[in-house]
């Protein structure tokens, strides 16, 4: 057998099908050219008995790959890889690893239209981690497997093909639109003719559209203060000077943001991100008046507003006289995964031009999915869904503010009430939050600071905790985890900081604890990095924050020694760390004693075998 074809394997751990692996694996070797036109591969059997699987398995593998033009089969002389198979030359020279190329520096001046720094969003290995206290990213237990299901079969329907695989233009989806119409809108308290309401990729596409049709140089934009820092981007891209207006325990304050003359305000009535407080009553008042006397463009983002169980309030466009605000929304935030939709609701000439500006960028989502989303609503899926997220958040919401009070009762301070998935939390110590951060995330614990909410400096130590990812039963052993990384931080840190040989592992504690497991570390860049370590000493590596940066390598134990080489990475030298085990840390020191890095190791059910 030939050297690519021994390369061929498949796993039963893995959760795929055999089928699946094999196929998959043939394909990508006749894509880049490992498998040549007129290539005989090996028998049914003969691979078959090399793989350790049934020799149906292959041959039905085979049968797919001649059914669909990949292989073909030659009578008592087996099976090729088909002429015409391998569209173009296998490429050579693929970018491996962080090496630059030679025109970085070139384009990266020529990028003028890159959005300023902003507050960055959660790491792509968020759900490793044991604790993730942040807001935002939901836990898989919220999914609906079996109703998405459901929708996505009705949606492969042959009618339904028929709607949706047609070139529409810029329309969305009647049905969408009606359910929106019908189910929707109504539980945030108001009504919509279907020439007002457009599909967007979620509320932030639909903020960004409203900045760009109402924003330009000079125009003043009064925003919250703290508040969304995407929003606050959107429109100072526009040229628009942004207006910072406190938000205090009845939200942001209305005779401030009037004060100000703003052209343009953009507020979170129902539940204001990131505090969480609710408008009241009378600052609700004053904005509806002021929309409705047209002192002022209003848009509202209602931010985590189809809670309405645990926000409460109805959407301020519901309000007596609100049907001039713009209303921009997130939908199904449990599905956001699968879905990603928002809405964006406001006078048709709004999103007449809204339409033909989102026709410039990325035109209206998919319109199979719309379909898909629409079912959803129509079956009651959604319905359902929002309420099981609803009790989820409600108990969670409840475990999070019993740990805040037990384990920081003269620490921290609190809001009156806990309004969504989110805690607004103002610590009273002198505390570096970075390095809390830092302390907190090699314990296993994600949590975000508030200071990327506010447009100058924050006036205290925030820190934002959210629990849409973290289940309930981890909220308070989460909690017990907060405090010693904040005592690490208050000054008990630097302790840590050197290799006690009295703290060492030894080669078989090493090797239980790392063999198959899961490494969740940062890049010397700071960006997230997740790193497999196999039990048989291969070493799989993916960092950055779209997981952009991939690499592989070894690692074994030598004589008290934790050893890697990657390919790649760190010009692909071998390294030698002594290594402590401190529950769910690992951490790697320097010969001369000094901490050079730690982990967060998540270690494999039934451990592992000795690399090689």
């Amino acid at each position: 057998m030939s050297k690519h074809l021994s390369d061929l394997s498949v796993s039963r751990d893995l959760p795929a099908p055999l089928q699946d692996q094999l196929r998959r694996q043939i394909i990508d070797a006749i894509a880049r050219g490992a498998f040549r036109e007129g290539m005989r591969l090996p028998s049914s059997r003969a691979l078959a008995k090399d793989l350790g699987v049934a020799r149906n398995t292959v041959a039905a593998v085979y049968e797919r790959l001649i059914a669909d033009g990949h292989l073909s089969s030659r009578r008592r002389s087996g099976v090729f890889v088909r002429p015409g198979a391998v569209s173009a030359p296998p490429r050579t020279d693929f970018v491996s690893g962080p090496n630059p190329r030679a025109t970085d520096d070139f384009w990266s001046r020529r990028t003028v239209g890159a959005p300023a720094a902003i507050k960055p969003g959660p790491p792509p290995n968020w759900d490793a981690y044991p604790y993730p206290f942040i807001a935002g990213p939901f836990d898989a237990s919220l999914f609906p497997i079996n109703e998405w299901r459901d929708a996505t079969r009705r949606t492969l329907g042959v009618a339904d093909i028929e709607a949706w695989s047609r070139d529409p233009g810029d329309a969305d989806d009647p049905l969408l639109i009606a359910e929106i119409q019908r189910k929707i809108l109504p539980q945030r308290g108001f009504a919509a003719r279907s020439d007002e309401i457009l599909v967007t990729t979620g509320a932030q596409q639909a903020l960004q559209l409203c900045a760009e049709l109402f924003a330009a140089a000079g125009t003043k934009v009064a925003v919250e203060e703290p508040g969304c820092p995407e929003t606050r981007a959107a429109f100072q891209r526009r040229g628009a000077t942004c207006a910072p207006i406190r938000v205090d325990a009845d939200g942001v304050d209305s005779a401030r943001l009037f004060a100000a003359s703003p052209d343009i305000a953009v507020v979170t009535p129902s539940s204001q991100r990131p505090t969480g407080v609710a408008l009241s009553s009378g600052r609700r008042a004053a904005f509806v008046e002021a929309a409705q006397g047209r002192r002022l463009i209003l848009i509202e983002h209602d931010h985590y507003g189809e809670l309405s169980g645990i926000v409460g309030a109805t959407a301020l466009r519901g309000d007596p006289g609100g049907s001039d605000i713009i209303y921009a929304a997130t939908l199904a935030q449990p599905l956001a995964p699968a879905v990603r939709l928002g809405v964006l609701v406001a006078p048709a000439p709004v999103i007449r031009a809204a339409r033909e500006l989102r026709r410039l960028s990325s035109r209206q989502p998919a319109i199979s999915l719309q379909r898909t989303f629409a079912h959803m609503i129509a079956l009651g899926h959604y319905a359902s869904t929002i309420r099981r997220a609803d009790r989820a958040f409600r108990a969670r919401a409840v475990a999070l503010r019993d740990a805040l009070n037990h384990y920081f009762p003269n620490k921290a301070a609190l809001p009156p009430r806990i309004v969504g998935p989110a805690a607004w939390v103002r610590f009273l110590d002198r505390v570096d939050l970075r390095d809390f951060v830092v302390e907190a995330e090699a314990r296993g614990a994600l949590v975000e600071t508030g200071d990327g909410y506010f447009q100058g400096a924050a006036p205290g130590r925030f820190v934002r905790l959210g629990v849409t990812g973290t289940p309930v039963e981890t909220i308070r052993p989460g909690m017990e985890v907060l405090t010693d990384a904040f005592r690490a931080a208050a000054g008990g840190a630097a302790s840590n900081r050197r290799f006690d040989p009295a703290k060492a592992a030894d080669d078989a504690e090493l090797l239980a604890a790392c063999s198959g497991a899961t490494l969740l570390t940062k890049t010397v860049y700071g960006d997230p990095c997740t790193i497999e370590l196999h039990a048989d000493g291969r070493m799989s590596g993916a960092a950055g924050a779209a997981n952009e940066d991939r690499d592989e390598g070894r690692w074994w134990i030598e004589d008290g020694w934790w050893c890697r080489r990657w390919s790649v990475w760190a010009y692909g030298e071998t390294a030698r760390f002594r290594a402590s085990l401190e529950g769910d840390r690992i951490k790697w020191f320097h010969a001369d004693g000094r901490l050079i890095d730690w982990a967060v190791l998540k270690r494999a059910v039934g451990g592992g075998q000795r690399p090689v």
